[in-house]
């Protein structure tokens, strides 16, 4: 059925675009997005509690993604039911800026620690492990080779799709120099190449070829990938920052639809030296799972765009960092000290966790960081003296106890070691770093950086309804939030979506975020 030359890839698509158009009189009802909700996401379940006598080490792959923390923010603003998979909580922490110490010299990152009592805990630490990469003005980055890859099927018709990307994507390329390359390649049931290695100081043209595209037809995602690929191969810039940014909502149809077809698509193509980054829009039949993997796969980033706010916050203020790969593959493994720690559990990272073996094993596959990109990973430690008990396990043979020898060297003052491997982003073999958190780190209180990411955390546990939330209520969140946001907006405006998530709960007063 086509409706004023747009097809719809749904009878659901189809009602809301034409309501939301006017193609409908009044006297027909719109359909609810929430009633014809097809969004995916992909469950995992939370870290557990993991014995240091036993599992003394906790490795994961760096992600620097942002996307779950403005669904959510989406969601809760327009009164939609949060999914427990939508919330990835190491997502909603690197949402936000801290007041991270910075690379000095030829650093390539500045590693910060910090523990303090757990505010849900009274028998927990909570432990920050964060890492600091330098911004950079985009203007002053390496030349760029940038392929738009933008979704023009009938699902992008809505104004938060389409005409939302084309707004984003003019205020990137005002951005752009004349050492810079861009091409175009959209695509819906067959993908169309729209410009070919213009020069990023042509903004006319780029901006007239952004503006005329307009949604139709079925989305074959896989086809517009292939071309995509092999344009930026075609105007590969050695040295530069070569780069395939998709825009869409996630909902591939034709083609290569599965996640392993995608996965396999992707890895193969990571290998040429260009990087993905995915920047999803849209609500209500949007594919989370896909852009996510995508992303992590291709050696890129995710974000969500839900604004001209967040569009600039992701293509304008944070240019460098999405768009400039400093390291590539990091990945990051905590070693606990027995004699300092009883147990542990990272909140967050799950599907980015890696077996111990993998930390130094140059053929897995890590995360990326861009320039002024920071990591926050959290930890809540039961220290060796806690009366909490860790969850009893039922072994056939029992626990043999793992102990920890270090030679005559006296660690007793180390609660836990950072080790980081990273490679440079045209590197083949990892570099390692170590970095320890003494003792002496302990705060009672814990830090600005530390509250708020303790807020953060607790809110994301509360959302996913997490067995490991403790005492934590919304009081405890816009407490902790309150006193540590300063004048930053965007922490602001958290503390603004959480009083807006409260007042839709029962029972909820104004007196816990007075």
């Amino acid at each position: 059925m086509q409706v004023d030359g747009i097809i719809q890839e749904s009878a659901a698509n189809m009602a809301t675009a034409d309501c939301e158009s006017g193609f409908y009189d009044d006297s027909l009802q719109c359909p609810d997005t929430e009633e014809w909700n097809t969004n995916e996401y992909s469950y995992t379940d939370e870290n557990p509690w993991m014995n240091v006598q036993t599992s003394p080490l906790s490795t994961f792959a760096a992600d620097v993604d942002t996307a779950s923390y403005t669904q959510i923010r989406s969601a809760i603003e327009n009164g939609y039911d949060i999914d427990p998979s939508m919330v990835r909580i190491e997502e909603m922490l690197n949402y936000f800026h801290y007041d991270y110490p910075l690379p000095k010299g030829n650093e390539k990152f500045a590693v910060y620690t910090e523990y303090a009592d757990c505010p849900w805990n009274k028998d927990t630490k909570l432990a920050l492990v964060a890492m600091n990469t330098q911004a950079i003005d985009f203007k002053e980055a390496p030349a760029s080779n940038l392929v738009f890859l933008i979704d023009v099927s009938g699902s992008m018709f809505d104004d938060n799709k389409l005409p939302l990307v084309q707004q984003a994507l003019t205020m990137l390329a005002e951005n752009l120099t004349e050492k810079d390359r861009v091409s175009i390649v959209t695509y819906a049931g067959s993908d169309e190449v729209v410009l070919q290695g213009v020069s990023g100081d042509d903004y006319h043209e780029i901006s007239s070829a952004i503006e005329g595209l307009e949604a139709y037809g079925s989305t074959n995602g896989s086809a517009g990938i292939e071309t995509a690929y092999a344009l930026a191969q075609k105007y590969f810039i050695k040295g530069g920052n070569n780069r395939v940014i998709l825009c869409t909502d996630g909902d591939l149809n034709v083609g290569l639809t599965s996640e392993g077809q995608l996965e396999k698509l992707i890895t193969e193509k990571k290998d040429s030296g260009v990087f993905l980054s995915t920047f999803g829009v849209g609500y209500g039949n949007y594919k989370d799972n896909k852009l996510e993997l995508l992303a992590d796969k291709g050696n890129g980033n995710y974000a969500y765009i839900d604004s001209m706010f967040e569009a600039k916050k992701a293509l304008v203020d944070e240019l460098g960092a999405n768009m400039v790969t400093v390291a590539k593959d990091v990945k990051l493994q905590v070693e606990f000290n027995p004699a300092q720690v009883k147990g542990y559990r990272l909140i967050g990272y799950e599907n980015r966790v890696m077996a111990a073996e993998d930390f130094a094993d140059d053929t897995k596959d890590g995360g990326e960081m861009g320039a002024g990109h920071s990591v926050t990973a959290l930890y809540e430690i039961i220290p060796v003296d806690s009366e909490m008990e860790l969850p009893k396990t039922d072994l056939k043979y029992g626990e043999a106890a793992q102990v920890v020898t270090c030679g005559t060297e006296d660690y007793t003052d180390e609660l836990f070691t950072v080790n980081i491997r990273y490679k440079e982003p045209d590197g083949e073999e990892s570099k390692l770093e170590s970095y320890p958190c003494k003792t002496e780190n302990y705060n009672k209180d814990g830090s600005d950086n530390l509250r708020f990411a303790a807020s953060v955390a607790a809110f994301g546990m509360l959302l996913k309804d997490s067995e490991y939330s403790g005492s934590a209520d919304l009081g405890m969140v816009y407490t902790l939030a309150s006193y540590a946001a300063g004048s930053d907006e965007y922490k602001k405006e958290y503390l603004s979506l959480v009083r807006n998530y409260g007042e839709k709960q029962p029972g909820f007063s104004e007196d816990i975020v007075e």
